[in-house]
């Protein structure tokens, strides 16, 4: 068995979250911000509504995700969350095809994005069924580096998030007066 097969569900879970972190944050950095300039745009006032969404949604996965095991119903929190996540990008996409165009180079990175996406969940649903099985708890565990990793993408995540939230409100007090 190659070393790939070996490596159970549960342990490739939070290497596909530091690989989703590194991606979207440079997804975020160079295509929404020094690309399209989103925040100064009223137009994305919505794309920046979902991508407020997504930042807290993986922000709080890094960190929960980075030090818990979620045990028993616990588990269904991330399920939840990453169903969320999953609706949530869906609209995004859609939201962004009506708003812009987007660069080819933004297109690939979203493709890897959803690719990514599609793995965590394939990761999660084995680990989220077994931590399922056991009694209702929400148990500590140290994936080393990783979990540490995990934390500093969590929080900037959280902190982008705040910021998406912030531009998001601006742009649609911006919108309001153009609309009355």
């Amino acid at each position: 068995m190659g070393a790939l097969s070996q490596v159970s569900a549960g342990a490739l879970l939070p290497l596909l979250l530091v690989l989703h972190g590194f991606l979207g944050g440079a997804d975020t950095l160079l295509n929404h911000e020094l690309v399209a300039r989103l925040p100064q745009h009223v137009s994305a006032r919505r794309e920046l509504a979902y991508h407020a969404l997504r930042e807290a949604i993986f922000g709080a996965l890094f960190i929960g995700l980075a030090w818990y095991r979620w045990l028993g119903a616990a588990a269904l929190v991330v399920a939840i969350l990453v169903l969320v996540e999953t609706l949530n990008t869906a609209v995004d996409e859609f939201e962004e095809n009506r708003t812009r165009v987007l660069p080819q180079n933004e297109r690939v990175m979203h493709a890897f994005l959803t690719l990514n996406l599609g793995l965590i969940i394939a990761a999660a649903v084995p680990t989220l069924l077994a931590w399922g099985e056991q009694p209702t708890a929400v148990a500590r565990v140290h994936h080393g580096i990783v979990s540490w990793v995990l934390t500093v993408l969590g929080c900037a995540s959280l902190a982008w998030s705040i910021r998406d939230v912030r531009a998001s409100l601006r742009l649609q007090a911006q919108a309001r007066p153009a609309r009355e």
